[in-house]
């Protein structure tokens, strides 16, 4: 897999104080350094929700609950009134409205949708997280709102969607968009926009590790995607520029029964809203 085929979605210039900070640390304690850099990997941008958002925010139900496997709480929208449910999964830095557009056309076409503002974003607590405790959420919300007939995800949602099947999620069908995949990739890139060395990024996979009990590579979507039976269909941008297309590849050749998108020009999140692009969520869906 090539090493750049995961760009990781950090703002486009990081700050030189930053930088330098963390090579001043680096100088000092390559494992301080480590540290330092997972607490930045671990740390999404909350955003305001946008006007377009609004009206999808406004008309949920909302509530907060508990997800008891990692302690933290969430909050959930519920959206819509059908029995025929579909879980919606937003990426790093999103919030459980992202998906609105989709959500929209959706219930239209006789669904109701349950989406959530994963741990450190959106409207929930705290201010950390990791693939791992998008999973726990997942599974979770399973449990209170379930069954669903499908999930579609974006971005890192897609990753976690993935792993959450293999560990339990059941739907008929998935939609994966933007999905990033190999987690040694994202960690690579990560630390070379820090422009901090390998042993300080192999220092803080290690941490990860140790603190979530399970190796990182276990996270990695083409690895998921070998133990996905159900039928999924992968939509990605040719000209996104925060995940290459290349990964929507590498996941398509690793499923057992897959359909693969390929779109021009709408990029990582534009992707989203295209018309056509949720045309063809619909009807693969109701097929």
């Amino acid at each position: 897999m090539n090493k750049n085929a995961l760009k990781f979605s950090f703002p486009l210039k990081i700050p030189q104080f930053i930088i330098s900070f963390g090579q001043f640390l680096q100088f000092i304690s390559p494992k301080v350094a480590s540290l330092f850099a997972a607490k930045l990997f671990a740390t999404p941008f909350k955003h305001k929700v946008p006007r377009r958002e609004l009206a999808m925010d406004a008309k949920s139900i909302q509530s907060t609950i508990s997800i008891p496997k990692i302690n933290k709480k969430i909050v959930v929208y519920n959206y819509g009134n059908s029995a025929k449910k579909i879980l919606l999964v937003h990426g790093w830095s999103g919030r459980g409205t992202q998906l609105f557009k989709i959500a929209d056309e959706l219930l239209k076409n006789g669904y109701s949708t349950i989406s959530f503002d994963a741990p450190g974003h959106g409207k929930s607590a705290g201010n950390k997280t990791l693939l791992p405790e998008f999973v726990a959420a997942i599974l979770e919300l399973q449990k209170l709102y379930g069954p669903f007939e499908f999930a579609v995800a974006h971005s890192l949602g897609s990753m976690s969607i993935l792993k959450a099947i293999v560990d339990g999620l059941i739907v008929k069908k998935a939609v994966i968009i933007g999905s990033g995949d190999v987690i040694q990739d994202i960690i690579d890139n990560f630390i070379k926009n820090l422009k901090l060395s390998k042993k300080v990024g192999l220092l803080m996979k290690r941490y990860f590790e140790k603190k979530s009990g399970t190796t990182m590579e276990s996270l990695s979507s083409y690895i998921s995607a070998q133990k996905v039976s159900i039928p999924v269909l992968i939509i990605h941008d040719l000209n996104d520029d925060d995940v290459n297309v290349s990964c929507a590849y590498n996941i398509h050749k690793h499923l057992a029964a897959s359909e693969l998108l390929i779109t021009e020009h709408l990029g990582h999140r534009k992707i989203l809203g295209d018309k056509k692009v949720i045309e063809k969520l619909i009807t693969y869906l109701k097929q």
